[in-house]
């Protein structure tokens, strides 16, 4: 009966000598499907292909245009914001617009990195933004012929900001931005 007793105590003792150390915080782990895209056709001005993992759909805010849509990543809480403009001697306007708009996330911004794209064969070009940090908008883009066609894009998450967490979806999804401007008809 001793030992016992004497085991018992002894291992209280040990068990209360050691000191907790706390598991840092994690991030969820996010699964990430193959990519496969399926063309959008119901717009008059413009036609792309999109991932089978989003819809889209009309943008049905207060101000919204008729040729604006949104094309949603349920699995990421995230959204394409896309705005088509018709071209009428104003393109250089939209440009400055798209820029001020951009520019506006420069004081939460860790950079903003401006990449060209030019297909001269299919009439596209236009600059896709990156911006670095914890923005609200981490990828924005536009597209245009310069003659008739203008459209915007911004992508957006339903979260908090937070880079660190967020940064495997955005580089996933910035993958689909980047087939879509390679994939529109203009119309």
């Amino acid at each position: 009966m001793k030992y016992k007793l004497l085991t018992v105590i002894m291992l209280v003792a040990l068990s209360c000598d050691r000191s907790y150390t706390p598991k840092p915080e994690g991030y969820i782990r996010v699964h990430f499907p193959e990519k496969e895209y399926q063309l959008f056709d119901e717009s008059e001005m413009f036609s792309f292909e999109y991932p089978h993992y989003a819809t889209v759909e009309r943008n049905r805010s207060a101000n919204a245009e008729p040729e604006w849509y949104d094309l949603n990543f349920p699995a990421y809480n995230g959204t394409l914001h896309l705005s088509y403009k018709q071209l009428n001697n104003n393109l250089d306007a939209y440009i400055e617009d798209t820029r001020t708009l951009v520019y506006k996330h420069t004081s939460r911004s860790e950079g903003i990195q401006e990449v060209p794209f030019v297909d001269r064969t299919n009439k596209r070009y236009g600059i896709r933004y990156e911006l670095g940090g914890n923005v609200a908008s981490t990828v924005q883009f536009f597209l245009t012929d310069s003659i008739n066609h203008f459209l915007r894009g911004s992508l957006y998450f339903n979260s908090t900001p937070n880079r660190d967490s967020l940064n495997p979806i955005i580089r996933y999804v910035k993958q689909d931005i980047e087939h879509l401007m390679e994939t529109v008809e203009w119309k």
